[in-house]
């Protein structure tokens, strides 16, 4: 594969696959701009060669044609002061404007092609659509990690239309850091699963039952594990289809000597809202008409410690509902002992999604290893599948 300080840019046009899917709010404004400053490097090193930049990314869900709501035409104020220079925009990806403004561009500039999604083909991976996107550069440069999973035309498909394939700085350390998590870590290792569901990850711990000594599981999944262990839950989210599946990986962890961690405690309100009465009990004992919606303090404290002490540590799930200020105590505890961990000289990788928002918004991004800007693309890596964006830099 190769790398971006492997190749020399000069008088090429490079053609780079990045993901700027930012949020936006009502007013277009960048209410998480991390995406976008991850792509910098990359695109810094092909101009500092003397080439060009041809910038593509998809952002949203469009429904089979533009929205003014997820035209990239917005970010454009962000690029230019993050490039320090104008950016061109063409109002398509593929049609006339896009083609005249790639074959105009001099070396230094940077043009962005409007929102790839604006196409069903994208999606589809539409051979015919990747090969019109390809015609605009010289080389292609990979590096929407967040986006390899996907077998699309502009992520995996366009590959094989050119002889010179590179992957990008936000590729490359992806996928450094993912594979230092799985061989080269220090033990103990620790992997903390949150988020509301066991089918979403069971894929994934499986495989890491072989890599860790401590599996902590928080957030809603857990109160599956307590249900299928005859706990009372109340009314918390669970998936009851999948309490046999809960109850395997007990076993599984057990049987690999994995030490598998679950709450002690939960704090549960009366209803899904900040404002809910809330109130602290044992795990399993939750009264009907309850939900559980963050960990409790003795389980802050457990696995705290068990966080902090660990050398080498993969976070990826919220704790709670910590999107509500009244529930995201454990959440915050997890961010902190983390980055304790890794002041001690540990190893930590943040899984992207909200874990990656928990991080940055308590300030700690640059308290840990690495955030990663994956998400579902780091999960299916840590899953043992091939990502067809990977494989298509590959061939």
């Amino acid at each position: 594969m190769k790398t971006v300080d492997s190749f020399n840019f000069s008088g090429k046009k490079a053609l780079i696959r990045v993901d700027f899917n930012v949020p936006l709010n009502k007013s277009f404004e960048i209410t998480d701009d991390t995406r976008l400053k991850a792509v910098l490097p990359t695109v810094s090193k092909v101009l500092k060669d003397g080439g060009s930049a041809i910038l593509m990314s998809h952002l949203g869900r469009p429904k089979g044609g533009p929205e003014e709501k997820y035209s990239l035409k917005h970010i454009i104020p962000y690029l230019s002061k993050m490039f320090g220079q104008e950016i061109l925009f063409a109002d398509d990806c593929i049609g006339a404007d896009a083609k005249a403004k790639a074959a105009a561009l001099k070396p230094g500039q940077v043009l962005l092609l409007e929102n790839l999604r604006f196409y069903p083909e994208e999606e589809k991976g539409d051979v015919e659509f990747a090969k019109k996107l390809s015609v605009l550069g010289d080389v292609w440069v990979n590096d929407a990690f967040g986006t390899a999973h996907r077998a699309h035309a502009s992520t995996a498909v366009i590959g094989q239309f050119f002889k010179d394939k590179v992957c990008g700085y936000v590729m490359q350390a992806e996928l450094d850091n993912a594979n230092k998590l799985l061989t080269s870590g220090e033990k103990p290792r620790t992997a903390v699963m949150g988020g509301s569901k066991i089918s979403d990850k069971i894929l994934v711990i499986e495989n890491l039952l072989d890599k860790v000594d401590n599996l902590i599981i928080g957030g809603g999944m857990s109160y599956t594990f307590t249900k299928a262990l005859g706990g009372k839950i109340g009314k918390s989210i669970n998936e009851p289809d999948k309490l046999d599946l809960a109850l395997s990986l007990l076993e599984k962890a057990k049987t690999k000597g994995v030490k598998l961690y679950l709450p002690l405690d939960n704090i549960i309100a009366d209803d899904f809202s900040n404002d809910a009465k809330r109130q602290t009990v044992k795990t399993g004992e939750i009264p009907d008409g309850w939900e559980g919606l963050d960990i409790g303090p003795e389980t802050v404290k457990l696995f705290s410690e068990v966080v902090a002490g660990s050398k080498t540590v993969l976070w990826n799930g919220p704790m709670g509902v910590f999107e509500f200020a009244n529930f995201a105590t454990g959440t915050i505890a997890i961010a902190k002992a983390v980055k304790e961990a890794t002041q001690k000289g540990g190893y930590s990788l943040i899984g992207g999604g909200d874990s990656a928002a928990a991080i940055n918004n308590l300030g700690f991004g640059n308290d840990v290893s690495y955030v990663s800007t994956g998400g579902g693309a780091l999960l299916e890596y840590f899953e043992g599948k091939t990502l067809p964006g990977v494989a298509a830099l590959e061939k």
